[in-house]
């Protein structure tokens, strides 16, 4: 935390050397975050640079009630958003957004039809095919819920940490897990069998 604090500080008296360092530091969780939210390829790089320009705006006004890694993912995650209401893009699917499952099925229903407890996200990719598709499998999962797994998995962010990022409840970011990795083995299965999948 102190570390931070004097890192900060030196970028708002105007280091250019700390700011590239917050840059390096911060980066890969950028790109994580808008990598696997905005598929447009060519507005990725641009998206990952507003990012930082707004980081480093609003540096000065950081209050040490959240980690400096929340806070940028949360700046990352909301310019992505920003970016997706603007193209019109689903953020979640229309289940989740009529609430139509009682809180015990979004909790624990998300295995329901799905043969076998299949390994999470992140360990589904050993088989280089495989990999491939699972890229392909998430991609094509609603915006939000590609955040939430990337969070997750890739980031090892908690249930808080991410509900900070995306302002819900851990409860919501829990469920929205669940349905999300239950949508990815749904799809995984479409092409392979359970056995295929385990490590």
């Amino acid at each position: 935390m102190q570390a931070e604090k004097e890192l900060i500080e030196k970028i708002v008296a105007g280091d250019a050397p700390a700011f590239r360092f917050l840059v390096e530091s911060y980066q890969r969780l950028v790109c994580h975050v808008v990598f696997r939210m905005v598929s447009n390829e060519a507005d990725r790089e641009e998206l990952c640079q507003e990012v930082f320009v707004k980081v480093f705006q609003h540096l000065k006004n950081f209050n040490f009630q959240s980690k400096l890694s929340t806070w940028i993912a949360r700046i990352a995650y909301n310019t992505c958003i920003n970016y997706l209401k603007k193209k019109k893009t689903p953020l979640y699917d229309d289940l989740a957004e009529t609430g139509t499952d009682s809180p015990e099925e979004k909790t624990l229903g998300f295995v329901e039809g799905v043969p076998g407890d299949l390994p999470a996200p992140d360990e589904l990719a050993a088989n280089r095919e495989i990999r491939l598709f699972l890229h392909e499998a998430i991609g094509e999962l609603p915006a939000q819920y590609r955040a939430i797994l990337t969070l997750y998995h890739l980031d090892e962010m908690s249930y808080k940490e991410i509900g900070e990022i995306i302002n819900l409840p851990e409860g919501t970011v829990k469920s929205y897990l669940f349905r999300a990795r239950k949508l990815l083995k749904e799809r995984m299965l479409e092409k392979y069998s359970a056995e295929e999948l385990m490590p």
